[in-house]
C-alpha cells in the first residue's frame, strides 16, 4: 500500500508540474499578441463587468471579406464550428462557403445544439460579429426546445450539454466576439474574445471544474482559428444553390 501511495503522490507530483511549466504557459502563450489583449474591442461593453475571458488571434492570407462568410455560416446544424466536430456537430464542419447560411442579423440564434445557442448581439459586416449568452437565455432556449418536443441531438451534444448544465454557475453571462483587422498587403487579423462573468453559485464543486472548462474552451478556440485560417488560404469558393 506504501509503495502505491508513493506511486500515486508521484504522479501527481508530476502531472502538476507538467501542467505548471508546459502546458500553462503554452496555453497562455499560444496566439497571444499582447497588445491585443488589453485593446477594446467591439462587444467589450456587453458585459463590463466580466471575470473571465481569453483572447486570442490568428494571421489569415486573405482580406477581411474573404475571412467574414466564414464567420456568418458558422453554427450547429448550419457549417459547423471549424473544431473539433466530434464535441460540437453531428458530421463534419463545412469545407465551402454555403449561399444558405449566408443571412444573418441582430437577434438571431448562432445553434449550438438542436434547441438554442448563442444570440447574435451584433455585426458589421467585414468587422466585428458578437454573440452573446447568459443565464436566462439558456433555461428560455430549453423551456421552448422542451414544448415544442425539439430533438436534442446526437450522443456528443447531449453529453457537452450536460456538462455544461452540471458544471456551470448559477448565474452567468458570456460574449463570443470575432473581430477582423485589416492588414497591410491584403491580409486579416482574427482576433477572438470570448468574455464571462460568472455570478455565485451552490455548487461547490464549480471552482475546480471552472479551470478545466477553461483550458477546453482554449483547446477549441485554438483549433478553429486554424480551421478558419485552412479554409480561407485554400481558397474555397461557394457551392451553388440551386431551388
Amino acid at each position: 500500500m506504501r509503495k502505491l501511495l508513493f506511486a500515486l503522490a508521484a504522479a501527481s507530483a508530476a502531472a502538476a508540474l507538467t501542467y505548471r511549466y508546459a502546458v500553462r504557459p503554452w496555453w497562455k502563450s499560444w496566439g497571444v499578441n499582447p497588445a491585443e489583449t488589453v485593446r477594446v474591442l467591439p462587444g467589450d461593453d456587453v458585459i463590463p463587468n466580466a471575470n473571465g475571458g481569453e483572447t486570442r488571434a490568428i494571421t489569415i492570407d486573405a482580406p477581411p471579406a474573404a475571412v467574414w462568410p466564414w464567420l456568418v455560416q458558422m453554427g450547429y446544424g448550419r457549417a459547423g464550428w471549424y473544431s473539433y466536430d466530434a464535441m460540437d456537430m453531428e458530421g463534419s464542419s463545412a469545407s465551402r462557403l454555403m449561399p444558405e447560411w449566408q443571412e444573418l442579423k441582430v437577434g438571431d440564434v448562432m445553434p449550438t445544439h438542436p434547441g438554442g445557442g448563442f444570440v447574435v448581439s451584433s455585426l458589421e459586416p467585414n468587422r466585428a460579429l458578437v454573440l452573446y449568452l447568459d443565464t436566462d437565455l439558456v433555461r428560455s432556449q430549453a423551456e421552448a426546445a422542451k414544448a415544442s418536443s425539439v430533438d436534442d441531438g446526437p450522443a456528443n451534444i447531449r453529453a457537452t450539454g450536460a456538462l455544461l448544465e452540471n458544471t456551470q454557475p448559477v448565474d452567468f453571462s458570456a460574449t463570443w466576439a470575432f473581430i477582423l483587422d485589416e492588414l497591410p498587403g491584403g491580409q486579416t487579423r482574427l482576433i477572438e474574445r470570448f468574455r464571462v462573468r460568472f455570478g455565485e453559485t451552490d455548487k461547490p464543486w464549480t471552482k475546480f471544474t471552472l479551470p478545466f472548462m477553461g483550458f477546453g474552451v482554449f483547446v477549441m478556440l485554438r483549433k478553429q482559428l486554424l480551421g478558419i485560417k485552412q479554409r480561407v488560404e485554400s481558397g474555397a469558393v461557394p457551392v451553388e444553390v440551386h431551388a
